[in-house]
C-alpha cells in the first residue's frame, strides 16, 4: 500500500495538528515520512487497521497518547556528546558557579531536559563528581517525553557498543562490568531523578543553575521554541547557564538570555 494511501493529506493534518498541540513537535512535508513510518509501527503493535480509528483513540486515551508521542520521537544520544560543551562546563561554568554561590557547602542544581536513554545526565554526574570540590554537592533532574527511554535510563545498563566516549578512568570508577555491557554504579544513580515531562508544559521546578536541552528544540516551530526557552528562563536561578545543541541557536528569538562565547563552546546565561 502506498504511503499516501496509508495516511492521506486530511488524516496527516489531523495527526500533525494533534502532535503540535500536545507536544510542540512540528512535522513538515520533509519529515512526513518519519511520522508515517512510526504510525505504521504503532498501529501494527496495537492491532489497529485504521489511522482514523487510532486517531479517535488517542484523542480520548491520554495514556495511549503518551505512548504514541513516545513512538514518534527520535532519541539519538551518546556519552560525552559534543565534548567541547562539557569542556566549557568544567572550565568555565562550574568555576563561575562556585564563585557566585556563596553558601558553603553549595549545591549545584542541573536539569537535563530531553535526557533520552540517560547518557547525558550520567555524563554530567560523572563529570561533576570529578571536578567539584569535596565540600560541594549536586543534584540532577533528567526528564523526557519518552517513557521507554526513561525506563532504559533508570536501569543504567549500557551494552558494549554504547559506551563509546567514556574515558577508561571513568568507566572503571563509575561503572560495573556485567554480562553484555556495563551498569552505572548506585552512588551515581542516586544523584539523578528521572521523570516524565512534556516541554510544552511548565515543569514547576525552579532555581536550576544549569540546564542542558540539546538537539530538542529543532523539532519545534519558532513559537514553540520561544515558549520552551522562556520556560527554561523562568525555571533557572540567577547567574545560571543554558546549553543547547551546537547546531541550535537563540539568534532572533525573543528571550532574555545572553549569548556567551567561551574558549571551548558557546552557550547562554541568565544574567540577573
Amino acid at each position: 500500500m502506498a504511503e499516501t494511501q496509508f495516511l492521506n493529506d486530511a488524516n496527516y493534518e489531523l495527526y500533525r495538528e494533534l502532535i503540535y498541540a500536545e507536544s510542540g513537535i512540528t512535522f513538515t512535508p520533509t519529515n512526513r515520512s518519519i511520522l508515517e513510518s512510526r504510525l505504521k509501527e504503532r498501529l501494527r503493535e496495537k492491532g489497529v487497521d485504521s489511522v482514523r480509528t487510532y486517531f479517535d483513540q488517542i484523542k480520548t486515551d491520554k495514556e495511549e497518547l503518551k505512548g504514541f508521542l513516545d513512538s514518534i520521537t527520535t532519541n539519538l544520544t551518546r556519552f560525552f556528546r559534543n565534548q567541547a560543551q562539557f569542556d566549557a562546563l568544567e572550565k568555565h561554568v562550574i568555576p563561575e558557579l562556585i564563585n557566585n554561590i556563596k553558601k558553603i557547602p553549595g549545591t549545584i542544581r542541573i536539569w537535563s531536559a530531553g535526557c533520552s536513554t540517560g547518557e547525558e545526565p550520567y555524563t554530567l554526574a560523572m563529570l561533576l563528581s570529578e571536578v567539584l570540590p569535596k565540600s560541594w554537592n549536586f543534584d540532577i533532574l533528567a526528564s523526557d517525553l519518552s517513557l521507554k527511554c526513561l525506563m532504559i535510563a533508570k536501569e543504567g545498563f549500557y551494552a558494549e557498543n554504547r559506551i563509546d566516549g567514556i574515558p577508561d578512568s571513568y568507566l572503571a570508577k563509575y561503572f560495573d562490568k556485567v554480562d553484555g555491557g556495563y551498569k552505572i554504579r548506585a552512588d551515581v544513580q542516586s544523584k539523578i531523578k528521572f521523570d516524565y515531562h512534556n516541554l510544552k508544559n511548565d515543569s514547576g521546578q525552579r532555581n536550576f543553575d544549569i540546564v542542558f536541552c540539546r538537539n530538542v528544540i529543532i523539532y519545534f516551530d519558532e513559537a514553540a521554541q520561544t515558549s520552551v526557552i522562556n520556560r527554561f528562563y523562568d525555571s533557572m536561578a540567577s547567574q545560571s547557564f543554558l546549553f543547547i545543541g551546537h547546531s541550535e541557536s537563540l539568534f532572533g528569538m525573543n528571550t532574555k538570555f545572553e549569548f556567551l562565547k567561551t574558549e571551548w563552546a558557546t552557550l547562554y546565561r541568565k544574567n540577573i
